[in-house]
């Protein structure tokens, strides 16, 4: 979208917290990437619209997706988020902490396939946002959708890889060929799954929303 749209379109958000606020200040000063205003914008949504009482987050790094959620999700909402970064994860922690969010939010160290594989609470979460390592994104798909409830929506950030994913994968540097293959095969895994009603939004870098079909519908 035109950048003079996207800053017309963002001069309405309402003001985050501020220390939301200085955590978005600090990303842009030292690179450490969080999801953009577009993406803040949905999210805020859909939280607020669907009221989910368990979010699972795939991709913690300094922990602003997870606060930013924790202020609109309902009382009692329990986030749990997972991280392999090691020299994030102090600094997610230490967030967590100032907020006074500690209680809310459960960080788990390690790496996501492990720790998802690991985690018994099946159809548990209401809302699961995916946000971590782009290539592996198909690789966890089998125990995301074992953990997302019957009425649960699957959120993934960051598909369309700038623009490259609608190239041939000749067209894209060879050190990215394998995030690109994998991508699109979880597009296409996510928009002709039966279980799921699925949708690719243009927005920030791409997002598909997926919602459980009920147990006797079939895709047509």
């Amino acid at each position: 979208m035109d950048e003079r749209m996207l800053t017309f379109i963002h001069s309405f958000d309402c003001e985050k917290p501020p220390y939301l606020h200085a955590l978005e200040k600090y990303s842009k000063e030292t690179n450490v990437p969080i999801i953009r205003p577009q993406m803040q914008s949905l999210l805020r949504l859909l939280i607020t619209w669907g009221r989910p009482m368990h979010i699972l987050e795939v991709g913690t790094a300094i922990g602003f997706s997870a606060l930013l959620m924790s202020e609109y999700a309902p009382a009692g909402c329990r986030i749990t988020t997972i991280e392999k970064y090691e020299k994030r994860i102090p600094l997610a922690r230490e967030n967590f902490e100032k907020a006074g969010k500690s209680d809310c939010i459960t960080l788990l160290e390690g790496d996501a396939a492990e720790l998802l594989a690991s985690l018994k609470d099946d159809g548990m979460y209401d809302l699961i946002f995916m946000d971590a390592a782009k290539g592996q994104y198909i690789n966890f798909l089998p125990d995301i959708l074992r953990l997302l409830s019957p009425t649960g929506l699957l959120v993934s950030d960051n598909v369309l890889q700038e623009g490259e994913l609608i190239e041939s994968k000749y067209a894209v540097i060879r050190r990215n060929r394998t995030i690109h293959n994998r991508m699109r095969e979880y597009l296409y895994q996510l928009t002709h799954c039966e279980e799921l009603e699925t949708t690719i939004l243009p927005i920030a870098d791409g997002v598909t929303l997926s919602a459980r079909r009920k147990q006797n519908e079939k895709k047509r």
